[in-house]
């Protein structure tokens, strides 16, 4: 199988064992033969920021090679199958729960569909996306991001 697609994963957990959930989701994504675990950042915990009436997350961040033979949607349904495999339920908008998995980014992908938004926004509104990717020595795909939105952003002025 050919892997030449980066991609950059965030799990997120405030309910319940939230380590558990973390290693369990860590482990699923590890059996998935598309998909190979290049780098895994530190664990940090941090406060809710959209919906704050809810326990703290404990964040981390997975950057994975892809299959080129595993298009977008199949690895969105996917990591949103692990999700479900692990109990997560979709309770109310930003609301608790057991895992959340994230595609940050998909090498250079920039798109926005019904389903899916490339870069996820979260790359740009949680700091501590930030914070993860330098203390992995990935901030250059956070760099690349911002540049490719500024030119897209000033490139009709």
């Amino acid at each position: 199988m050919k892997y030449s697609n980066i991609a950059f994963l965030s799990l997120g957990s405030n309910i319940g064992d939230r380590h558990h959930f973390m290693d369990q989701a860590i482990w699923e994504i590890s059996t998935l033969p598309e998909v190979q675990i290049l780098k895994q950042s530190e664990r940090l915990e941090t406060a809710p920021l959209e919906n704050t009436n809810q326990p703290y997350f404990l964040n981390q961040i997975l950057k994975v090679m892809v299959s080129s033979a595993f298009t977008l949607p199949c690895l969105l349904d996917s990591l949103q199958a692990i999700e479900d495999k692990l109990g997560r339920k979709r309770r109310s908008w930003k609301g608790p729960r057991e895992i959340d998995i994230d595609i940050l980014t998909y090498e250079a992908v920039v798109m926005k569909t019904d389903f899916l938004h490339l870069p996820h926004h979260s790359l740009y509104s949680r700091p501590f996306i930030k914070q993860l990717l330098t203390d992995m020595g990935e901030i250059g795909v956070y760099a690349l991001f911002l540049e490719l939105n500024h030119e897209k952003h000033y490139s009709a002025v």
